[in-house]
């Protein structure tokens, strides 16, 4: 009978314990947060009256089973006070429980940053576009540590060196640092460590020698002055007459080139106006001409007419109007240069693409143009005209008001018109072009003529916001030199090896469409491409992680989203032939937007019905 109250007491013993531990840990939160804000920022759920785990505060997740805290994401909340790792991880509960601290995307200085590495249990540290200005800390100890993101601060010193080969992960760019990069670092991406003036050593091209003597130059003893000049008091007869001798030639020479350059004009503007008479258009030399980008030899050898494929407004449209029309260039790209042409007389608003560098004949050209003109799709941006004249390659598409995808997706917030896009619109847009771009290949399989350079810069979106695809069938031909071509969306340089890939290039550029529809993010991101960046992140079971954080502010359903994911990685795997067709994909992701309608039509009919009474 004694041991029950040696018993009961022990137990209450160990729910005192457990109590203290719990206001151990809120306190800490507490504290940490209070720095992190400045006493300025308030967080739902950031309290000393709940628990953590219990209330959910946001950006605090635990173990459902022992309510641990295990991840702090507090990243893009515009917090402007201290980051001071010690107030979490010098305490025991917290150090070991934590796994991941996102504090990414505020404007937070730092305190007593080296003691994160008492957070031994840290597996994702991310304190990346802040103004941390610390040294590197020692991560040496943390040995489950396989992602530190800490690119865009005012990090300095020198890299420590570590077993980098654990780490997935791995960003300093965009800092302060100095020295050699340590020899296990020298994996890594060079992305890892750009824009650090005074980093040198492999993965980057900066040598250690030239920085080594940047810095001792100051050093060096100065440069002996020059021998004084002795100054002559004046110029010699002889002197004198040969300058004026150069002086008459020269004014001679300027005269007959000025008489020149009036006759050579002259004849232009007669050549000019021959060629309005004539049934093929041989343009002529002129502002507008320069304005978008063609020189005078260039127009010299355009003598082929302009194609008009179109009807309507289009039927009639010669191609010395284009050249006199203003033009606005709207980007460059490894393939050429888009310009937005006003044509008055024909009431019409024209992108031109000018394609460089595509090494096949003007007949071959018109060819692939006439046959891609018969393959006609609602979502597939047909050719107003074409135009071809020795190296020479133009092509004609009515403008799209409301720019490509790409500006929607990645552009600032604040630019002019730049709509948000919602899950419905994303997914929407998904289906779209996989529908459009499986009835292409479809249509054009014996052709074997794939879109070759799809990305999110070549959909473009009408006024309505409806997708069409730009640029089809405008790639190098098999064979040639691909090198910056089709592998700038991120795909694979295999089409020309395999009769059956050269479609599944399609398919990897669409995935690689689809992980920015999702993730929101470039192409290109954190030292690595976007795809190599989402399967790693998935791979650690953070599939969460990568979605666009507008996207989860929307509180839709989380497992068609990881679907659509799934579908992206399938799209990107690097072997061709474990890529899905076009039409699979488009079935696919027609059977989740069918899912998504049918669960929006019943969430509208419940609140119909709560709304009625019934």
């Amino acid at each position: 009978m004694k041991q029950i109250p040696i018993a009961v007491s022990l137990l209450l013993l160990l729910l005192q314990w457990t109590k203290s531990e719990e206001n151990l840990v809120r306190d800490s939160l507490l504290d940490f947060f209070s720095k992190l804000s400045d006493n300025k920022t308030i967080v739902s759920g950031w309290n000393s009256t709940s628990d953590p785990c219990t209330a959910k505060w946001r950006g605090v997740t635990c173990d459902n089973h022992l309510l641990h805290v295990q991840k702090i994401d507090l990243a893009g909340l515009g917090l402007g006070g201290v980051f001071d790792p010690g107030t979490l991880c010098d305490g025991r509960s917290l150090s070991q429980s934590l796994s991941i601290i996102n504090v990414a995307g505020n404007s937070l200085r730092s305190q007593n940053f080296p003691a994160i590495s008492n957070c031994s249990g840290l597996t994702h540290l991310d304190v990346s576009t802040n103004t941390i200005s610390a040294s590197l800390p020692d991560l040496s100890h943390m040995n489950a540590l396989t992602a530190f993101l800490a690119q865009e601060n005012n990090f300095s010193g020198e890299i420590p060196e570590l077993n980098y080969s654990r780490f997935r992960l791995f960003n300093v760019s965009h800092n302060r640092l100095s020295g050699f990069i340590p020899v296990g670092a020298r994996g890594l991406p060079p992305g890892s460590f750009l824009d650090n003036p005074e980093l040198c050593g492999p993965p980057l091209t900066e040598n250690c020698s030239s920085v080594a003597a940047a810095e001792s130059a100051p050093n060096a003893p100065p440069p002996p002055p020059p021998p004084p000049q002795v100054r002559k008091s004046g110029f010699t007869n002889k002197q004198i007459l040969m300058y004026m001798g150069y002086v008459a030639i020269a004014f001679v020479a300027v005269i007959l080139l000025l008489i020149w350059l009036r006759k050579k004009a002259k004849k232009s503007s007669r050549r000019g106006k021959d060629a309005g008479e004539e049934s093929v258009i041989k343009p002529s030399f002129s502002v507008a001409e320069q304005k978008a980008g063609y020189s005078s030899a260039e127009s010299g050898q355009m003598s082929a007419s302009l194609m008009v494929v179109a009807s309507g407004e289009a039927s009639g449209m010669r191609f010395d109007e284009l050249l006199k029309a203003p033009a606005e260039l709207l980007g460059r790209g490894s393939h050429g240069s888009v310009y937005k042409v006003v044509c008055e007389d024909h009431g019409m608003v024209l992108a031109v693409k000018r394609i460089k560098d595509w090494q096949i004949s003007s007949d071959e050209f018109r060819q692939r143009m006439r046959r891609l003109n018969q393959v006609k799709h609602p979502h597939v941006m047909p050719a107003v005209a074409y135009y071809s004249s020795g190296q020479e390659k133009l092509i004609v598409y009515e403008y799209q008001q409301n720019g490509n995808l790409f500006k929607h997706i990645h552009a600032n917030g604040t630019s002019s018109n730049r709509q948000p896009l919602d899950w419905t619109s994303r997914l929407s847009i998904a289906a779209t072009i996989a529908d459009a771009l499986a009835y292409m290949h479809e249509e054009l399989q014996y052709d074997r003529i794939p879109h070759g350079n799809l990305k999110s810069s070549n959909i473009l979106l009408n006024k309505n916001m409806e997708p069409s695809i730009s640029e089809y069938g405008l790639m190098l031909e098999q064979g040639q030199d691909q090198k910056g071509g089709i592998l700038a969306n991120g795909a694979l340089q295999d089409a020309q090896e395999d009769y059956k890939a050269i479609f599944k290039v399609d398919s990897c550029a669409f995935g690689v469409v689809l992980l920015e529809l999702l993730t929101g993010r470039m192409v290109l991101t954190e030292g690595l491409d976007l795809a190599t960046w989402v399967v790693a992140v998935v791979r650690e079971e953070w599939t969460v992680e990568v979605f666009d954080k507008d996207l989860m502010r929307e509180c839709i359903n989380e497992e068609r989203m990881v679907r659509l994911l799934r579908i992206a990685i399938k799209c990107v795997a690097k072997p061709p032939e474990e890529r899905p067709s076009m039409r699979q994909v488009a079935l696919a992701i027609g059977a989740l937007r069918e899912e998504d309608e049918r669960s929006l039509d019943v969430s509208d009919l419940s609140v119909t019905r709560s709304f009625v009474g019934l």
